[in-house]
């Protein structure tokens, strides 16, 4: 079972769909307990990083994604959600994160000919032994939406990276640990093949 975290924000529903269309069962849930002992846990992620990380802390959410990451079950991040993986944001001041990965989320600095957010399909790099995305070509597009991005303290990490006015990363990897800056869940063909290498995991 892959227990998609509610924490009353994020678009759980079109996650939802996307794994149950490759065959998944999924439990969207507000209970730590659950999380915990699912076999796979997705942490997706809209809004404002202080007031979601606010909520997950609120019903304990918080302590169960690092019980979740301790105990070895895979844990997927998505958007947001892999932004409140690192160790703090400047997004509205600055907010102390999950500290699973040392780094900090930054806002885009663009010359005015980029539009803040980044929004729409963009192409990636993958690394080619990144398991979470296994089997997915350099130069496949997936879809963004974001004003602000990981700078991850360890290169390592680094799952794949994608340009836009400036290169970012856009996926990280770290053991049983994984996170795209994109929604996997409104990318097609390409986005569906990342959850399934999740689910698969």
């Amino acid at each position: 079972m892959i227990a998609i975290i509610d924490y009353g924000m994020g678009n759980l529903a079109s996650v939802q769909n996307a794994l149950a269309s490759q065959g998944f069962a999924t439990r969207i849930t507000n209970d730590p307990d659950q999380v915990v002992q699912a076999s796979k846990v997705i942490l997706p992620g809209v809004g404002a990083f202080a007031d979601c990380l606010a909520n997950l802390r609120s019903r304990g959410m918080d302590q169960a994604i690092c019980a979740v990451v301790k105990q070895g079950s895979p844990l997927l991040g998505i958007c947001l959600g892999m932004q409140l993986l690192f160790t703090e944001s400047e997004e509205n001041g600055i907010h102390q994160g999950l500290g699973l990965l040392p780094g900090r989320v930054v806002r885009f600095n663009l010359p005015a000919s980029f539009k803040v957010p980044h929004m729409g399909w963009n192409s990636i790099v993958p690394n080619q032994d990144s398991r979470l995305l296994r089997g997915i070509d350099p130069q496949s597009y997936f879809y963004f939406v974001h004003s602000y991005y990981a700078v991850a303290q360890d290169n390592s990490v680094v799952a794949a990276r994608c340009h836009y006015g400036e290169d970012f990363t856009c996926a990280v990897e770290k053991d049983n640990l994984f996170a795209t800056q994109f929604h996997p869940e409104k990318s097609g063909t390409v986005g569906l093949q990342v959850l399934r290498n999740f689910g698969e995991l």
